[in-house]
């Protein structure tokens, strides 16, 4: 039958994993020898005449070891070891078999039915107890990693509710970011501005727009921020109220005259403007890149800056092509720095394409980067039947097409379509 019984005594040194130990043997003669030493070391003893009755035993009051032999009537030690272990809910116990059974086949079984150690009968009381100290030390090693793999599901845990929590403010950043280009594409007159903005994050540095105070006037641009994340999305949002398409007399591109009307300001200023804003911010590092055109469209004449941005590509209705600029400073590096405009003039049927380096220092599969080269190849390869909006998301997904599946889009990637058409 059941016994169960226990001292005050604290286990011995070399016991500290294991307090609790049951004994499972239908000898009565052999549980009071190993119970006698057991609690001679000072373990708290529960016995056992059965594996049925250690089963029941070990649902409601789990031990730390098991001593059990393995030949009983009914439930064999083996048989118990097995369901012992697969009652087990996280609480490891060390299991020691108790045998006559000495053959490697027999010790074989035993490991697979999930006994830690063997102990040949009659089993000796030292080597009982160096058998116990060794369990002791490997079980206190895995339950102090139980711990720690507590600890850290619990850290995963408290991450992933903060990793919802940014993820939750980056999509309502997007959304915001996504109001600052309002319109993806705007006839002004026979003419057309075309955007396309895709971050290669929930945020991204780029940035484009336009704007038109009036009548055959028009504003765009093309900027990339240097950096990306947070900041640099931080750095468009702010870049956006400069360029406000909405709100002219926040609009460092525009002049209000004679208090009846705005005027476009020359780019150049326009990037001095910025600049020295920048410059002006000292906890500001970063600096940015950019395209800005304004452009008459009853004769078609193009005033642009280049501030360190890719070179804009004008694609002439006879079918040629040229990289327009010279490169220029990027804005928020150096102070006072003179900017310098290109003019040129296009014909209706003539368009102009700004882009950010997102399209030219991609990876493609071959690891080399697209290059302005590319870029004008990929440009061909489009349908010369398509325009505005069709044109730059073919362009896109053209990219997408040749790009290194590896590396995938590491940048932001922008543009700013301009189609001519007269006035």
């Amino acid at each position: 039958m059941l016994q169960g019984n226990s001292v005050e005594a604290e286990p011995e040194q070399g016991f500290g994993a294991i307090r609790k130990a049951l004994v499972v043997d239908d000898s009565r003669l052999q549980r009071r020898i190993l119970v006698g030493s057991l609690r001679k070391w000072g373990f708290d003893v529960i016995e056992a005449d059965s594996g049925q009755a250690a089963m029941e035993i070990c649902a409601e009051n789990p031990p730390d070891l098991v001593l059990s032999d393995w030949v009983m009537p009914g439930m064999s030690g083996l048989e118990f070891c097995k369901a012992f272990r697969a009652g087990e809910t996280g609480h490891y116990a060390y299991f020691i078999l108790l045998t006559s059974k000495s053959e490697k086949n027999e010790v074989a079984q035993g490991l697979d039915a999930g006994a830690d150690d063997f102990l040949i009968k009659p089993v000796s009381a030292d080597e009982l107890r160096a058998r116990i100290s060794a369990g002791a030390r490997i079980l206190g090693m895995q339950r102090e990693l139980s711990d720690k793999n507590r600890l850290i599901e619990q850290a995963l845990d408290e991450l992933k509710v903060a990793h919802d929590a940014i993820d939750k403010d980056l999509m309502q950043a997007r959304k915001i970011q996504d109001s600052l280009v309002p319109e993806l594409t705007r006839d002004f007159g026979a003419s057309r501005v075309s955007l396309l903005l895709k971050p290669c994050g929930h945020i991204g540095g780029d940035l484009v727009g336009m704007f038109s105070p009036g009548v055959n006037r028009l504003g765009f641009y093309s900027i990339d921020v240097s950096g990306h994340g947070i900041t640099s999305a931080m750095m468009t949002a702010r870049l956006g109220g400069y360029l406000s398409s909405t709100y002219f007399d926040q609009n460092v591109a525009m002049e209000k005259r004679f208090n009846r009307f705005y005027a476009l300001l020359p780019p150049e200023e326009v990037a001095a403007t910025l600049n020295s804003r920048l410059i002006a911010d000292t906890g500001i590092e970063e600096y940015f890149t950019m395209v800005y055109a304004i452009v008459d469209l009853r004769n078609g004449h193009l005033k642009m800056v280049q501030a360190g941005h890719p070179h804009p590509l004008v694609l002439r209705r006879d079918g040629r092509a040229e990289f327009l600029g010279e490169g220029g400073v990027p804005i928020g590096l150096l102070p006072d720095i003179p900017y310098q405009r290109v003019d040129t003039y296009l014909e209706p049927g003539d368009r102009l394409l700004l882009y950010s380096d997102g399209f030219t220092e991609c990876r493609l599969a071959n690891g080399e980067m697209l290059e302005p080269e590319g870029l004008l190849d990929l440009v061909r390869g489009c349908d010369a039947g398509r325009g505005g909006q069709e044109f730059l998301d073919d362009l896109f997904w053209r990219l997408t097409q040749i790009m290194s599946p590896e590396h995938g889009l590491e940048d932001d990637v922008s543009a700013t379509f301009f189609e001519y058409n007269g006035a």
